[in-house]
């Protein structure tokens, strides 16, 4: 059997809207994470507050975050517009930025938080949707992947633009989130004046009620196959905050442990763009079967090898495992699910992949207390295995619907 030949794009065929949308993304985490990275440190040596605090602000935080999202994805296929619901998403998460600075208690910054990640449950589902309906299905992938890649530079710029202003300004925290403020607002700007929606196709059904029953179940077989999947896999990758305690584990001075997040995320951002064009070539689930090895790799060199170049190659394995994985996933809820009900699709995968990663962070912290890294890192692999077993036995079930 002859393989299907497909078309040559480039880089320059993604449509210039997807672009924008990269750097809004871009943007918008180079302002999150310069105050994030700083915030835990601010709230306990400047206003005080105990780790348990800290600990309540990011719970709730994420939570709400993860709530938010579903409604907003719903509302999008019901209004059958996108990109005002994530502008919306993106303007709170900006407004809130100025109160960082100016906090005087404890409480405000409760209160940024919390409207910051509403922002963000508000601009996610809507957000990706939009990326689905701008790009051409023979480009979906490589479109997933340069928004994800550009996102992921904001993931490590921001924190090395706060460890260059607290080193310029000698450790002077307000100005540090005064300037997290401009990229914040330069996000919103993009995002209103550069992105334009394409129009809804007339062939469309309208969605009255998009988290009915009825409606959950015309989001298709494939589909939750793909949400099953990506939540197993989920499992298996646990919160990175893991790589930072090995890297202390195996004796990383304490003032070069940010330096693995770092590593990480521009591996990750270096991946990202060109697994999604291998898998517009190749097809995805070759693509995100590879990335699911590369994750067993990387476990097991970060339990067996407890020195500080296993750590660096771990960290190496991990990052590009989530660049071959992250894009192509929501690629794949776009491939599978209607495009009226795009929004309510990103909504449910974001939604259960936040409740899987809190379980799987919770099954590591529990790991590593019984049994140590080694048995966390072990235990992760053989999840990443039976995720790779689940997607390769559905992996017809998941190719079943036509991109559209």
């Amino acid at each position: 059997m002859v393989a299907e030949t497909r078309p040559a794009y480039s880089i320059r065929d993604i449509p210039a809207s997807v672009w924008v949308l990269g750097f809004v993304s871009m943007l918008m985490d180079i302002s999150s994470e310069m105050i994030h990275a700083l915030l835990p440190i601010y709230l306990v040596s400047v206003l005080g507050a105990s780790m348990v605090t800290v600990g309540v602000i990011e719970g709730i935080a994420e939570a709400t975050a993860s709530i938010t999202k579903i409604f907003s994805g719903a509302l999008s296929d019901w209004l059958g517009k996108r990109k005002w619901l994530a502008a919306i998403g993106y303007g709170l998460a900006a407004f809130t930025k100025p109160v960082f600075p100016l906090a005087p208690t404890v409480g405000w910054l409760v209160a940024a938080r919390f409207v910051d990640r509403i922002g963000k449950g508000i601009r996610g589902a809507p957000r990706d949707a939009l990326v689905a309906d701008l790009s051409p299905p023979d480009l979906r992938g490589a479109s997933f992947g340069l928004r994800q890649s550009l996102d992921t530079i904001g993931a490590f710029v921001g924190p090395l633009l706060a460890i260059a202003l607290m080193w310029w300004t000698s450790d002077n925290f307000t100005t540090v989130f005064w300037f997290a403020v401009i990229p914040a607002f330069l996000a919103l700007a993009l995002i209103v004046f550069a992105v334009r929606e394409p129009e809804r196709p007339q062939a469309l059904r309208a969605v009255r009620n998009p988290i009915s029953l009825a409606e959950i179940k015309n989001l298709g077989a494939a589909y939750w196959w793909v949400v099953a999947v990506a939540s197993v896999f989920t499992l298996a990758r646990f919160s990175e905050a893991f790589l930072v305690l090995r890297a202390q584990n195996v004796g990383l001075p304490i003032m070069l442990v940010p330096a693995v997040l770092v590593a990480m995320n521009v591996v990750y951002a270096l991946a990202a763009y060109p697994a999604g064009v291998i898998s517009d070539r190749m097809g995805r689930t070759a693509v995100l079967a590879g990335g699911i090895l590369v994750l067993v790799a990387a476990d097991i060199v970060l339990a067996l090898l407890p020195s500080v170049g296993g750590v660096a190659l771990g960290v190496v394995l991990w990052g590009l495992h989530m660049g071959l994985t992250q894009g192509l996933l929501a690629a794949l809820v776009a491939d599978t699910a209607p495009a009226e009900l795009r929004g309510t699709a990103y909504g449910f995968f974001n939604l259960l992949g936040g409740v899987a990663m809190l379980a799987a962070s919770i099954i590591a912290g529990a790991l590593w207390d019984i049994t140590g890294p080694q048995g966390t890192f072990l235990a992760g692999a053989g999840f990443a295995l039976v995720a790779l077993a689940g997607l390769l036995m559905v992996q017809r079930r998941i190719g079943q619907r036509s991109p559209a």
